[in-house]
């Protein structure tokens, strides 16, 4: 298998979302032909290389160095003294962000996914081969049980553990599937890895073949990812042309392929026994367990589930040592995660961490702060499953342990920043919604108690609740919570308890005094047209639907309130902020 590639690379990124990346990109390949050296280096344009405010950049690769292109002339220093003589500008480097640690995202904007030469040029498939010539499948569950890597899907249960069961039971016939239905709204995670580097995410699982004694595999892709599932079957198709997928595997006697299944877009299928009965061609519902799916999986056989974050960690654990993996992270966790730092954050985007790091580090100093630097209320993490974890515990170490004491999970790896403007009882409506929609409705406390916990939300956010409700409301979530078959429905009420508990003073306002601080739900909102700031220009009025802010005697214009449909036009139509939301 080759080595690493000699071409260099210079990967060009605007940090500042301006999107300038592209002219830069052309006065580089314009040099560089200029040069006589445009065959020699590939230029290629980013959208986020973990640096952020930076103006454009542009990385060196292999170096990994990466400079500020102030102007063309440096541009043109570049091209002559880094390109040309292999000098480093010192003075110029521009270092990345010290609190991102880049191991399952490792390749991703480095390579050409759709190329599996960049792959191996990366190190690819030698784990593989170390794995496959120099250990046995009890080795490889050992160094995995050393490295502390534990799922990266929700529930962090240890994956040595996971793949030495299926291991260990007696079957003709073994799987290993690759769990991508990524479902959590506002998560991006898997699908980055497999569209960015499709070839981590197959390697991990033909050693997980090799190390539980399975000889196929399957990809379970949502059929909402059409570039991912066509780069990971054209990724499976050249791993098999390099013998490296079907039969005796790098001319050894290990045999193992690949396919994929695609999924219809059921939340549920993410949980592991619905997620089967889907490739197994019936309905995504969820079973009750045990037994669990590495003893008796799909079609009853051992059967490991990993999500795409997960098996893109076991090439380089492998590689680089068990040692190392466990080196990183917290004492309860090792290694890295990935998060889709979404929300009301000024650097959104995918980020990669150790793990232990604080929801402090991870809002400021990386996502570097709060949009239109406005308060931070929270950070919402785990999706629809997570719960609220209030400003009060920014300085929380992130992982398993710490946000589950929090009322709130890791998750996939979805994380939401919250700030002053942002209703918690909206946001534990909206999460809520998603799960009774998503819900597969084959057992009662799912189907009939999640219908139940959103009418109480729905009469909390209308004002027309009471404080029995809200006790009503709280004693279902935990029956809920207790009674529910599957993940899905077990982990439903964790926003509306999370928000209860750190935010009951909220749930009493919309109660009580049927009053919204964050002015967000419709129903307790009152607009009103200040004397002061109106101009009678009259649009106002004439954006109105529903007629309901005529002209009075006075010429002035007045919100009949009685027929206002708290729609907002008013309120977004006026350009002298007259309309005042009470």
């Amino acid at each position: 298998m080759s080595g690493k590639n000699d071409k260099k690379i210079i990967l060009v990124c605007d940090t500042d979302g301006k999107q300038r990346e592209a002219d830069y990109a052309d006065t580089i390949i314009s040099v560089l032909a200029e040069e006589k050296l445009d065959d020699q280096v590939q230029v290629v344009r980013v959208a986020e290389l973990g640096i952020y405010g930076q103006g454009v950049i542009a990385r060196i690769l292999p170096e990994n160095i990466t400079y500020k292109l102030n102007d063309e002339a440096m541009i043109n220093q570049i091209v002559s003294e880094v390109i040309k003589k292999n000098k480093t500008l010192r003075d110029a480097v521009l270092e990345a962000d010290p609190k991102q640690l880049k191991i399952v995202l490792r390749n991703c904007g480095i390579i050409d996914p759709e190329k599996i030469d960049d792959y191996i040029g990366q190190d690819g498939y030698q784990a593989l081969a170390k794995v496959i010539f120099d250990s046995s499948p009890q080795d490889v569950i050992e160094q995995l049980k050393i490295s502390g890597l534990r799922g990266r899907g929700g529930g962090g249960f240890p994956t040595a553990t996971k793949w030495n069961f299926a291991r260990s039971t007696e079957a003709d016939q073994k799987y290993i599937i690759c769990n991508a239905d990524e479902g959590d709204p506002g998560a991006y995670m898997d699908r980055s890895v497999l569209e960015g580097d499709p070839h981590s995410v197959i390697e991990g699982m033909i050693i997980g073949g090799f190390a539980i004694g399975a000889d196929k595999g399957y990809f379970y892709i949502r059929a909402e990812y059409p570039l991912a599932i066509e780069r990971v079957q054209k990724a499976i198709d050249q791993a098999r042309e390099y013998g490296l997928l079907g039969e005796n595997i790098l001319g050894s006697n290990f045999s193992f392929d690949l396919d994929i299944r695609l999924g219809a877009g059921a939340f549920v299928c993410g949980e592991e026994t619905a997620l089967i009965a889907s490739i197994e061609g019936k309905r995504g519902c969820p079973t009750p367990r045990p037994p669990y799916p590495s003893i008796s999986g799909l079609w009853k056989n051992p059967t490991v589930i990993n999500n795409v974050e997960t098996l893109a960690n076991i090439a380089v654990i492998l590689l680089k040592g068990a040692k190392w993996f466990s080196g990183i992270g917290s004492a309860t966790a090792k290694g890295t995660k990935v998060f889709a730092l979404t929300g009301k954050v000024k650097n959104s985007g995918l980020i990669e961490v150790p793990m232990g790091i604080t929801l402090r580090e991870i809002v400021y100093e990386i996502g570097g702060g709060v949009f239109e630097d406005k308060k931070i209320k929270a950070v919402q993490t785990g999706g629809p499953s997570g719960g609220v974890i209030p400003k009060e515990f920014l300085d929380t170490p992130v992982d398993y342990e710490n946000l589950q004491k929090l009322g709130s999970i890791m998750g996939s790896g979805g994380m939401i920043v919250l700030d002053e403007d942002d209703c918690m009882v909206d946001i534990a409506k909206f999460y809520l919604r998603f799960c009774v929609d998503e819900s597969c409705g084959k057992c009662a406390p799912c189907r009939i108690g999640g219908f139940q916990m959103l009418n109480y939300l729905k009469a909390i956010s209308r004002g027309k609740a009471t404080q029995d409700d809200l006790v009503k409301l709280e004693n279902i979530c935990n029956a809920v919570k207790k009674a529910s078959l599957c993940g899905l429905g077990q982990t439903a009420p964790n926003p509306i308890l999370s928000t209860i508990k750190y935010y009951r003073e909220e749930y009493n306002q919309h109660i009580n005094d049927r009053r919204c601080a964050a002015k967000k739900c419709a129903d307790l909102l009152r607009f009103v047209i200040s004397k002061e700031k109106c101009v009678s220009c009259g649009m106002c009025s004439r954006a109105c639907p529903v007629n309901a802010i005529p002209k009075n005697e006075n010429k002035e214009y007045i919100i009949n309130q009685e027929q206002c449909i708290k729609c907002g036009k008013c309120f977004d139509t006026c350009k002298f902020d007259a309309v005042i939301r009470e």
